[in-house]
Formats: structure tokens, sequence, C-alpha cells
């Protein structure tokens, strides 16, 4: 699917497009994040925001109408909750368009617009969803507004592709040693900023709580001086996550005051991979998300060994009602 022609469509068909909501479920839900920052950060009229499925179901906003477009996320397009939010969403006439990785699945059967995303077997394959998400929202801007930087956006989710591939190739000692040093310890907090800040929450919901049975809790580097900072000891993990772009001053803040208490901290700094030599500093700071979250992925994949404890494994997920 080409996405510049398929907002092109949507349009033609609704040249008045008031408001943009995106809608998934946990790491879905996550990877959405990015696009509804970017969009939510530069569009001037347009009105964005991000909701929880079923949350987008009992509460509905009630700009969700003609004049709204829907973007709703699933990997295997099987989320009941994710599938009612995108049939609710159509019956108020909003335009929806889902991304899912099955082009078979309920999701696919349940929008106006499908947009079918890879997974296999590159990592990068792991962000094409994000990626895509980026780019519907980078198009409905240009389209509806305008975007100044739209050519090195574009050219930036093009070579993303690649960037994250170098990336993963030298992080595999840091993450075996993150593994060993984070294995035994109880809980592990997330940290981050800017478009980066769900890539921290989905680690820490899905990666360490669901897949790994580890308590974990998540938040904004801003918000970290306003209460938690308060459980900082040389004795408590945390996982800082560094972006390039214009809240990296809070990521620098948030670890000098780490460091300062001999916190027992693991920065993942974006800066690391190289992605400014290839992306413009206009934009870098939308795509340090999928490279931060590549390499945490590559993190998980050692924690997992190290503790013999497949990612794969669950306890109630899939295997009853809920």
């Amino acid at each position: 699917m080409d996405i510049k022609k398929l907002v092109s469509s949507i349009k033609a068909e609704k040249p008045n497009v008031k408001s943009v909501y995106f809608v998934g479920c946990g790491a879905s839900q996550a990877d959405l994040y990015p696009a509804k920052y970017f969009l939510e950060g530069n569009a001037k009229e347009l009105r964005v925001s991000i909701h929880t499925a079923n949350e987008f179901v009992y509460a509905t906003p009630a700009g969700c109408n003609k004049n709204a477009i829907v973007i709703t996320c699933s990997l295997g397009g099987t989320t009941p909750e994710t599938v009612a939010a995108s049939k609710l969403a159509m019956d108020k006439g909003a335009t929806v368009i889902a991304l899912t990785h099955s082009g078979t699945s309920a999701l696919a059967k349940t929008c106006h617009h499908l947009v079918v995303f890879g997974w296999e077997p590159n990592y990068s394959d792991k962000f094409d969803k994000m990626n895509k998400a980026l780019i519907i929202a980078v198009e409905i801007l240009n389209q509806y507004e305008g975007y100044a930087d739209y050519e090195e956006m574009i050219s930036g989710t093009t070579a993303i592709y690649g960037i994250i591939d170098e990336a993963v190739k030298s992080v595999v000692p840091q993450a075996q040693k993150f593994a060993k040093s984070y294995k035994d310890d109880e809980v592990i907090y997330l940290m981050s900023s800017g478009a980066t800040l769900d890539v921290a929450y989905s680690f820490s919901i899905c990666l360490l709580m669901e897949m790994q049975w580890k308590n974990s809790g998540s938040f904004n580097d801003g918000e970290f001086f306003h209460g938690p900072f308060e459980i900082t000891d040389k004795n408590v993990p945390f996982i800082l996550l560094m972006n390039e772009g214009r809240t990296r001053p809070m990521d620098s803040r948030a670890l000098d005051f780490l460091n300062r208490f001999d916190a027992k901290v693991t920065v993942v700094d974006a800066k690391d991979y190289g992605l400014s030599s290839l992306v413009s500093s206009k934009v870098v700071e939308y795509l340090s998300p999928m490279v931060i979250g590549a390499v945490l992925r590559v993190y998980a994949e050692q924690l997992a060994i190290a503790r013999n404890h497949p990612l794969t494994k669950r306890r109630y997920m899939w295997k009853l009602e809920y």
C-alpha cells in the first residue's frame, strides 16, 4: 500500500478532517506513540490523541465522527478490543486505517484502508509497524496542513531500516553484560522522554512484566523529579533511554541525578548508533525510538537467556479467558 496515495484518497473524500485518533493495546499502542507525538507536536489545526482500545470503546471521544481519521493497530489483527474500536469508529462515520501484520485478520476486515507491516525476519522488520504509523502521520500533516521538513522525514523513514540492522550487530556484548547484572533484580525501572517515552513503557509492561514476569514501571524523565526520584539508591536498577533531539537535556538531567547517587543504571543512547549521520537533525528525534527499541530488543533476548525464561513463556495470556 502506497501510504501517500492512501492519505491522498482520504483527503479527496474528506477535505475537512479535524481529528486524528491513534488506537491500540499494549505494544501496538506504544508503537503508535511516535506518530502521535510527531503529529501532535507539528499540527496547528488537527486535534490528535492516543487511546487504549477498550477505553476508546467505553469512553469514545466526541470528535470521533465523519471528520475524524482513526488509526488502529494490532500485530496479529485479532486483538478483540482493537477490532471493536475499529468497528465503532466506522459506525460513527470516521475513516479507519488499520495497521496489522496479517492481511486476512479480523482487523484487516474491519477498516476502510489496510496497511500491512513486516515482522520477520530482521530486527528492522519488527519496527516496520512503528515506522509505517509514523509515515501515515507525516502524510496526514503534509497533505492537510503542509510540513516544511517533509522530504527530510521521508528520507529518514527510508534510511531507518538499515540503521537499525547495523545498530543491533554491535550490542550483544553490552546486552549480555546487562542481562548478567540485572537478571536477579526484583524490579527494573524504565525512563525516557519525547518520542521515545512509550518505548520505555512498552519494554516495561510487555518485555519485562509480560514476557519475563519481572516487576517494572516507567516514567517520563521530566516527571522523575516530581516524585519518583525519591527511590534512587545504589541498589535500585534503572534503564535510561536517551534521545537525539529536543528532549535530550531532560534525559541528561535524569542521568546526572542517577549517577550522583550511584544508582544502578544502564543507558541506551540513540547517539551511539550513527542515526544523525544519515538522518537530518530536523527530524532525528522522531526516529530515535526505532533504533533504541531495536537495541532494547536485544537486551530483552539476552535477559531471557540469562534467566532461562523464554520471551514466549506465559501464565495467563492465550491460556484462559480474561
